[in-house]
């Protein structure tokens, strides 16, 4: 997946900072600067989807209009890159059973191979995939 680019309305708040919406998400967040108020809804989106697509639920695409806001508001756009966010993020880990013949197992067992490593390794070698 490309990256997908979010509307998101910044709200200056009474004691400072900003008030954060993702109206097409329906969630928000908050920050200090606007460049963290960005970060922010970057991860809000991100934790959003990749628990979407989890649930096995569509992630909606991006409105194309300017969100409501009022005067005094910065609305501004947020990229993301789901696939990106989950490599960097969704760091935990799936028991899977894997069949091979005793005598390879035997083998890797005797040279010290960790093979759950060793499948991780050429997983992302055969999918094109880096961290």
């Amino acid at each position: 997946m490309a990256s997908i680019y979010y509307p998101i309305v910044l709200h200056p708040a009474d004691e400072g900072g900003y008030v954060v919406d993702i109206p097409d998400l329906e969630i928000g967040t908050q920050g200090e600067t606007i460049a963290e108020c960005i970060e922010m809804a970057r991860d809000a989106i991100g934790l959003w989807c990749i628990c979407r697509q989890d649930d096995g639920k569509i992630i909606p695409e991006p409105n194309t209009t300017s969100p409501k806001h009022q005067e005094g508001d910065i609305v501004t756009l947020v990229d993301i890159d789901i696939d990106a966010y989950r490599r960097a993020n969704d760091r935990r880990t799936v028991r899977r059973n894997v069949s091979l013949p005793s005598w390879l197992d035997i083998a890797a067992k005797k040279a010290g191979i960790n093979v759950s490593a060793l499948l991780v390794s050429a997983l992302k070698t055969e999918l094109s995939i880096s961290d």
